[in-house]
């Protein structure tokens, strides 16, 4: 496949390396943006869905549409108006495309809708793959309504892949970005008991993983994914390694009442244990080149690109 993929969400730290990705091995890509567009490349959409015709437009002659665009989760303190952006800036998006692309005669065969790992809540120390139900508390709340906003698309025959995304382990950005510049101050250390298991996933493999689902045919998978590396590791190992490779003490936990008092109801999440596991992309052949949490560090500390 060489062909034209809209990328909503472009200038994101998961965006902007697809969109590199892609154009290095010749596709055309589209960025999608909600402002007017301002050079020849880009093409401006309706995130509020009041313009379906605009948004169909913009994805006239397109194979596949990539959408990455929401309110970032740990950007700000949970109040009662951001976790309304978080939600809307999710579900109203995702709605106005399913629109979009449920009136179109020649839709992008393939769409790539974003979710995340957020939907089984918090699972303990109990392993789940894709065929895990949705848990309890805000962003399992987000993630399936997310993901139902997407429903018109598939029910007029689009191929609707959800990657449910882990953690992020990149410098550039996202939460993990936050955290090399503490450890490498030395000031690290682990979140609460440090017990709660974190599902990570290398910024290159994310990459290579959103490209295997963009790919046609039986191998690839439809509908839920995960995007998390095969082995979910605690907290507290997170710690060791990022420790270890950074050549940094460890010696500043964090306690779980200062993360509630500092963060807020987002404190929940960030102290809550999700052990996901890839079980599809495994099961569709997918390799991982970073499948351990050194492994993922050590490509990120070291500037590993998608």
């Amino acid at each position: 496949m060489r062909g034209r993929v809209a990328v909503t969400g472009s200038t994101g730290l998961i965006g902007s390396a697809l969109v590199r990705s892609l154009r290095a091995d010749g596709y055309h890509v589209v960025p999608l943006v909600r402002h007017e567009a301002s050079n020849p490349d880009e093409v401006q959409w309706d995130p509020t869905g009041q313009d379906v015709a605009q948004n169909a437009t913009a994805l006239l002659g397109c194979d596949a549409l990539v959408h990455l665009a929401g309110a970032g989760v740990g950007d700000h303190r949970w109040t009662d108006a951001y976790k309304q952006e978080i939600r809307d800036s999710r579900v109203f998006g995702t709605a106005a495309l399913a629109e979009a692309l449920s009136t179109m005669d020649d839709p992008p065969r393939t769409w790539l809708c974003g979710s995340a790992v957020g939907y089984y809540g918090d699972t303990g120390d109990r392993p789940v793959d894709e065929t895990a139900p949705p848990g309890e508390g805000f962003l399992a709340d987000v993630c399936q309504e997310w993901e139902a906003a997407a429903l018109p698309a598939a029910a007029a025959g689009v191929r609707v892949v959800h990657p449910r995304t882990g953690l992020v382990v990149a410098r550039g950005g996202g939460a993990w970005g936050r955290l090399f510049p503490i450890f490498r101050a030395g000031l690290g250390g682990r979140l609460g008991d440090g017990r709660q298991y974190w599902s990570h996933i290398s910024l290159h493999d994310h990459i290579a993983a959103l490209r295997f689902l963009l790919a046609e045919g039986a191998s690839a998978p439809g509908g839920p994914v995960n995007l998390t590396a095969p082995e979910p590791v605690t907290n507290r190992e997170v710690t060791r390694v990022m420790g270890q490779v950074l050549g940094r003490p460890t010696l500043f936990p964090a306690p779980a009442p200062a993360l509630r008092l500092a963060l807020g109801e987002f404190a929940t999440d960030v102290l809550g244990s999700q052990r996901v596991v890839p079980r599809r992309l495994l099961d569709a052949g997918f390799t991982f080149v970073h499948p351990g949490v050194e492994d993922a560090v050590r490509a990120a500390w070291e500037g590993d690109a998608p």
